[in-house]
């Protein structure tokens, strides 16, 4: 009888997807077998059997390891014969699981969840979940100083630091994006509604054409405008054909929209399956609820988050709450913004900083940015600007200095939009 127990228990035991894989409402990207998020799904295998399903796989495994923070969805799979399946977390203090299934990692610890299926017919069965609750991972090693590029949370590899388009015409944008690939950049960013994506797309053929770089290197970013929710696939179509290229390696929400943006992000989740898009991300996101409202309704996890960035304004509550997520966090107006560089250009701590690496202003700015884990995309038309930006590999800030930089947060944006 014993034996017969234990075989039951085995045969009710959890599965887990030990690498990513889309597994329903998030794409997982946990490596160890952490879930950093992700959707289980319940099934009913048999008389006297659950099953719970991770992606396609069902490998027998009893304890799912979560990042504090994180949540992980449990849904109930279509199967006329379930009446109801409800939730019970028997360790609050780790782990709390709402009516739905949501769980979330309270604190470090381990849980348990016991999961009951009532059929519409015959007994009910049950069956339990241990989960491990970890400290939140430091994905700061993600980024590779000496490469200069960052891995995202769905494996691709970034560059850290790329050149800016926003309010430069086509011919402007042509020349700084050409200027910016032969002095050594990798990353463009570039959007619609800055009406420039055929200067851009016309730069990047010019420096193919001089043998200066290859389409394979160059990473290319643009962003669909809120006028276009609506539209997402003709959005993204538009894009390819303004910027001429066949593939764009990211592209991102430019604001949230909550009547429409998820729509939107659908489209491009569709068509990153079509190949038309390598990675997928948000800008303008600037509470965790509001980050959280669209992730919860979509599949794939966003990438990167594109926000106001710069050392009055450091983003350190997003950036905190990304964690769960691998999310990268990338600056736009890394310096300031247009009107405002000069504020932090002529920051005391800042200068001091500068001259002792015998630096720019500028660069000491964007070097604190790569070191805090931020990918930054400073705009220029002026030649000279663009190439003394891309020069900050050849030095490092030390921790003081690092901690100095970040006494300067003032919780200041200098854009309301």
């Amino acid at each position: 009888m014993k034996r017969l127990k234990k075989t039951a228990a085995l045969l009710l035991s959890m599965v887990l997807l030990l690498s990513g894989i889309n597994i329903g409402r998030t794409e997982v990207q946990a490596a160890g077998g952490n879930h950093t998020s992700g959707k289980l799904v319940i099934k009913l295998s048999g008389a006297n059997k659950v099953k719970i399903l991770s992606g396609k796989k069902n490998i027998a495994k009893k304890t799912i390891r979560m990042e504090k923070g994180s949540k992980v969805y449990f849904s109930t799979a279509k199967d006329k014969k379930v009446k109801s399946v409800t939730y019970r977390s028997m360790n609050k203090k780790y782990v709390t699981v709402s009516k739905k299934g949501k769980v979330t990692a309270k604190k470090t610890g381990t849980a348990k969840v016991n999961i009951t299926v009532k059929k519409k017919k015959g007994k009910a069965v049950s069956t339990w979940v241990k989960i491990k609750v970890v400290k939140a991972e430091d994905r700061s090693h993600a980024f590779d100083l000496k490469k200069g590029t960052v891995r995202l949370n769905n494996g691709k590899q970034m560059p850290v630091l790329g050149i800016g388009t926003f309010t430069l015409s086509n011919k402007e944008a042509e020349n700084s994006v050409y200027w910016a690939l032969r002095d050594g950049y990798r990353l463009i960013d570039t959007a619609r509604i800055y009406g420039n994506e055929t200067g851009v797309g016309r730069g990047i053929q010019r420096a193919i054409d001089e043998g200066i770089v290859k389409r394979k290197d160059i990473f290319v970013t643009t962003k669909m405008w809120t006028d276009d929710y609506d539209n997402g696939t003709s959005a993204i179509n538009g894009s390819l054909k303004r910027l001429g290229l066949d593939y764009i390696d990211l592209m991102i929400l430019h604001h949230s929209q909550p009547e429409n943006d998820v729509k939107a992000y659908r489209a491009m989740e569709k068509a990153v399956k079509q190949g038309k898009l390598k990675s997928i991300g948000l800008s303008n996101y600037y509470t965790p609820k509001d980050f959280d409202r669209l992730v919860n309704a979509v599949t794939v996890v966003p990438a990167l988050l594109q926000n106001e960035t710069h050392p009055y304004h450091q983003s350190s509550k997003m950036k905190e709450h990304l964690k769960q997520y691998g999310t990268v966090m990338e600056s736009w107006f890394p310096l300031g913004g247009r009107g405002n560089t000069q504020k932090l250009f002529n920051d005391k701590t800042i200068k001091k900083i500068a001259k002792a690496h015998n630096k720019t202003s500028a660069q000491v700015i964007l070097r604190w940015h790569l070191q805090a884990g931020n990918i930054a995309i400073p705009g220029s038309s002026n030649e000279d600007h663009i190439k003394e930006n891309f020069e900050i590999f050849d030095f490092e800030l030390t921790k003081d200095e690092m901690k100095q930089m970040g006494n300067l947060d003032k919780d200041e944006r200098f854009a309301d939009y």
